[in-house]
């Protein structure tokens, strides 16, 4: 009989009765038990994280920065309920810890009172770190937790991100009021560097000039030296001067006592003298031409008279015989008549010699005749002119004292100015040599203030002078400075459609093993009539792998139009897993071929081994060695990967590499099956009493 007729005569027994009717219903349906309803139940747990009621604790009392106020508590609690992550519950910190403890919350997240405060210190003195405190309780649901931390990690960048974007933005700011206050210092040292270049020359004109100022305080030493020499004889002379007119005052006063009362009593003689003297030097002046004219012939008459005179005397007085009574009065004319002889001749001579002095003579009776005549003028005066002469010559005396004086203290203080005068040339000296090296250390501080200058206006080139538009850029990107540029190749909607290459080859191997609970892995009929082995192995695989094709068509139908599970490539997807149908079959059925009632556990604890080697959670590296180990020999690793490609979608290089190892697992199990067959068509005694019957 031909294999495909015994298959078919198989499941026509599921057609008699019903119960082999409702049996063969649930074999096609439980792999929905496996596949479908653990699919459903992880299908998107993280989009109904809003139905996990969590305690939200907001102590935080807020706070004031830069005359801002800071509220982050309130912040953090109103971004969170519009996240809707969980389903927030605002309660006390006391009933928070309770409903943790005893179930009521799952977790608790809780904003201290300090919170804003810490937040707000990042921009003082003392920065501190905001901390949130999250309570958890494992009693409660381990996996919760683990979600809590990935969440609330999010939630403390979040609130890190918002605070550090306050604190960055007022960085940008500073340098921004550090740039323009670089800028106005750079102006500022243009303006001192300008300024040092004029005290630079004005230090320099100052070292001249202090030097030119050095020369002439030493000639102000020695002038002053020689005033103070010249003060000192004006103080001797002016003292002589004052005892001078000192002496005349007392003379003046004294002859104003004597002839005071005479001027006044005489003034008409004196002016009536006085015009006689000038009318007296008018006549002789007068008389001068006269004389002039004269004098010889009175010059010889006056000698001829004395020669009679004389020839008279000797003739009456020489004689001694006839002495004359009258001789001594001749005598005495004799010698009148000589001397008036003689003076005649010395007039005559003078006139003749003098004649210049004859006219100097005339001059000086001129002038005489003009002091009489201002004399005669003045004489009814002379008392009133005498006694304001002697008024003046009292203030002379007086002035001459008072100039005296003076002329001590000035010697005194020329004498102070020429110390004065020598300790300013000293300092003069000193001043000169500072104003030198104040020159050089000008010269240097302007070529530093240069340098100053231009380092400011090179730093205010680099310092940065960012814009609103740039500050908030920059704070952006400073605040979150690495992004995360997430590009998934073939992303998986939700988590049942990342799990469902897990649970589907699950599910059909429950179907597979439940399978061969109601079929027999190898026809009896056939080893009862010998049939070849071969034909009785594919008479017993073929009945499981057409069942196993309706539990397919079933389980996705129900995983697409119902649940919603989407495949990059359904086709191919159904296609592949009539192939995994078929590899289980052959696999569940040489287990069940080779070691009976044992071989039910053995496929039982081949699928344990399967689905913690598989990798369909974790990544299998990630599970101990020996899992590890025996990951490559186990038929589900390589499906696994190959739903992966044929559901979400990638390379199709695992698909083929898996559809070669279901193949040589499926022909490898139905070489096995046959083998064990053809041992069964000889009966021992095992086989008639079978140790363990299921």
């Amino acid at each position: 009989m031909r294999s495909p007729r015994l298959a078919a005569l198989e499941l026509r027994r599921f057609g008699r009765g019903k119960l082999p009717r409702a049996a063969l219903v649930a074999l096609l349906v439980l792999p929905l038990l496996y596949g479908a309803l653990y699919l459903w139940s992880f299908w998107d747990p993280y989009g109904r994280l809003d139905r996990i009621p969590v305690a939200l604790v907001n102590d935080d009392k807020g706070a004031t920065a830069d005359g801002k106020r800071i509220t982050a508590g309130d912040d953090l609690t109103k971004g969170l309920r519009d996240s809707e992550v969980f389903d927030w519950h605002e309660v006390s910190d006391a009933q928070a810890r309770a409903g943790v403890e005893n179930g009521t919350y799952y977790l608790s997240l809780t904003m201290p009172a300090d919170f804003s405060r810490r937040i707000a210190s990042s921009a003082g003195d003392s920065p501190e770190t905001g901390a949130l405190r999250v309570r958890t309780n494992d009693a409660n649901n381990y996996i919760v937790g683990q979600i809590s931390k990935t969440v609330f990690n999010e939630v403390r960048t979040a609130a890190s991100t918002k605070a550090s974007r306050s604190f960055l933005d007022r960085i940008f700011i500073s340098f921004s009021d550090i740039h323009g206050k670089t800028v106005k210092a750079a102006k500022g040292a243009d303006q001192l560097h300008g300024g040092i270049g004029k005290a630079k020359k004005g230090s320099k004109d100052l070292a001249d000039g202090l030097k030119d100022a050095e020369g002439g305080s030493g000639k102000l030493v020695k002038g002053l030296t020689k005033l103070h020499k010249g003060a000192g004889d004006l103080a001797d002379g002016s003292r002589q001067v004052a005892a001078g007119t000192q002496t005349l005052a007392d003379k003046v006063n004294a002859v104003d006592k004597k002839v005071g009362p005479f001027l006044k009593g005489n003034e008409k003689t004196i002016g009536d003298t006085a015009r006689l003297v000038a009318h007296s030097a008018q006549g002789i002046r007068d008389n001068l031409d006269v004389l002039v004219r004269t004098a010889p012939a009175a010059a010889k008459g006056a000698h001829t008279a004395s020669d009679a005179l004389d020839a008279v005397y000797r003739a009456r007085c020489e004689d001694p015989v006839l002495p004359d009574p009258a001789c001594s009065d001749l005598k005495k004319a004799k010698v009148a008549a000589a001397d008036v002889a003689t003076i005649a001749d010395d007039l005559n001579t003078l006139i003749d010699d003098q004649d210049g002095d004859l006219k100097k003579l005339d001059a000086n009776l001129a002038t005489l005749q003009k002091q009489a005549q201002a004399l005669a003028d003045r004489a009814p005066h002379l008392s009133e002119d005498l006694t304001d002469a002697v008024a003046k010559i009292n203030k002379l005396n007086e002035g001459a004292g008072k100039v005296a004086a003076g002329a001590k203290k000035l010697n005194q203080g020329l004498g102070t100015a020429a110390s004065g005068a020598s300790a300013l040339d000293k300092g003069i000296g000193q001043l000169e040599s500072g104003a030198q090296t104040l020159n050089g250390g000008m010269y240097k501080l302007a070529d530093g203030s240069g340098k100053l200058a231009g380092g400011l206006h090179d730093g205010a080139g680099k310092i940065p002078d960012y814009d609103k538009q740039d500050r908030d850029q920059r704070t952006e990107v400073m605040a979150d400075p690495v992004g995360l540029v997430s590009k998934d190749l073939h992303k998986a909607p939700n988590y049942g459609t990342g799990f469902a290459p897990y649970f589907i080859p699950l599910s059909l191997w429950v179907g597979a093993m439940v399978a061969y609970m109601l079929i027999a892995p190898m026809n009896r009929r056939a080893l009862a009539t010998g049939a070849p082995a071969w034909r009785i192995a594919l008479a017993g695989w073929l009945p499981v792998v057409a069942v196993g094709v309706l539990q397919t068509v079933a389980l996705m139908s129900v995983l697409h139009w119902a649940i919603g599970l989407e495949m990059a490539r359904a086709a191919g997807t159904v296609a592949f897993l009539f192939l995994v149908t078929a590899c289980f079959a052959a696999i569940v059925q040489w287990l069940n071929a080779r070691f009976g009632a044992a071989g039910r556990i053995l496929v039982l604890a081949l699928l344990m081994l399967q689905l913690t080697s598989a990798g369909g959670t974790y990544p299998v590296q990630t599970s101990p060695w020996f899992f590890n180990a025996i990951h490559p020999f186990l038929p589900m690793s390589y499906i696994v990967e190959a739903l992966r490609r044929l559901i979400t979608g990638g390379g199709l290089v695992p698909v083929w590499h898996a559809c070669v190892v279901l193949l040589a697992f499926t022909a490898g199990s139905l070489a096995l099956t046959a083998l064990s067959a053809r041992r069964r068509q000889v009966w021992t005694l095992d086989r008639l009493h079978p140790e363990l019957t299921l």
